[in-house]
């Protein structure tokens, strides 16, 4: 497990000034990850809340090599660089360790990114690849992903008389990500600080792709105080909504269970894209979330168990 006082010893490697929303929870996932890497690391982002916020022309937070890359190919941008790395190297031109890290938010991966992930993954690159999920498209105004969970009002999937916001179950990216057999995977979140950079340090330690998928509440979309974002994290954990678990070679490890599993109306109840569920007549939205939460948490536990 990570050790807290040996990383910070490290120092910042993303500056405090970046200008991100009071409350958001992308900097300390940023900040984990660069924290956790034992070698120089070069960055790429697809475009999207951590690159706006952050690289504002002229000025820079990131005190490693960063790229921008467009919306939908971060993947394919940071796989182009780790392969000219790799090629230097054969020539003898460069001797230096050097680990490949892009960030990406669901929209750019679980949507339009992809087939440029996928891309990715399949050719083996030896990259780790990010997501920052924040569950909607937050950067171009909270339109739905494939990554908005089942209910969830968004600009593009509202609350009116004709439909109860988003109409269809979020996708298990996770899932995808592991069924391209690559030697790492995992769901994370910030809220469990040691957790996360446990699972980046193992990421970048294999042969090959590794991907992380971590949970990033958004101050804007999902409408809480800036000073409850680590607690909905925690409470999307707690409820097993968003468990926490890897898949190294096939083998699924659940990394955290809650010793009382938080009712999934604590969570909801925490965020305005959800507040018409409370509403009367409206309990039974309620109750099929619930029951896809417990379904999902029942089929990571089969797995982790029979060892596939």
């Amino acid at each position: 497990m990570a050790n807290l006082k040996e990383l910070a010893k490290k120092g910042e490697l993303l500056s405090p000034g970046h200008r991100a929303c009071a409350g958001c929870t992308f900097p300390q996932i940023i900040r984990q990850t660069l924290a956790a890497a034992d070698t120089p690391v070069v960055v790429c982002a697809a475009t999207g809340c951590m690159e706006v916020t952050t690289t504002i022309f002229p000025y820079t937070a990131w005190r490693v090599p960063f790229i921008h890359s467009a919306f939908e190919n971060a993947a394919a941008t940071i796989s182009g660089v780790e392969a000219a790395y790799e090629s230097l190297k054969r020539q003898g031109k460069y001797d230096r360790e050097v680990k490949f890290i892009a960030f990406g938010g669901d929209g750019g991966t679980y949507d339009i990114g992809l087939q440029s992930l996928s891309g990715a993954m399949e050719r083996g690159h030896n990259i780790l690849y990010i997501c920052y999920n924040n569950e909607a498209y937050m950067n171009t105004g909270i339109q739905r992903s494939s990554a908005t969970p089942k209910g969830a009002d968004t600009t593009t999937s509202p609350v009116g008389k004709v439909k109860l916001g988003k109409a269809q179950f979020r996708k298990d990216l996770t899932a995808i990500m592991v069924a391209h057999r690559i030697p790492y995977a995992a769901q994370a979140s910030p809220s469990h600080w040691n957790d996360l950079v446990t699972k980046v340090q193992k990421a970048l330690a294999v042969d090959g792709p590794a991907f992380i998928n971590c949970l990033m509440p958004c101050r804007l979309g999902w409408a809480f105080q800036p000073q409850y974002a680590v607690k909905v994290a925690r409470d999307a954990v707690s409820s097993c909504y968003w468990p926490l678990y890897e898949v190294e070679s096939g083998k699924y490890r659940i990394t955290y269970k809650p010793r009382e599993k938080l009712p999934i109306s604590e969570f909801l109840k925490e965020q305005t894209k959800f507040r018409h569920m409370f509403k009367p007549g409206n309990e039974h939205m309620i109750e099929e979330f619930q029951a896809e939460v417990d379904a999902r948490w029942e089929e990571l536990l089969k797995r982790e168990t029979c060892g596939c």
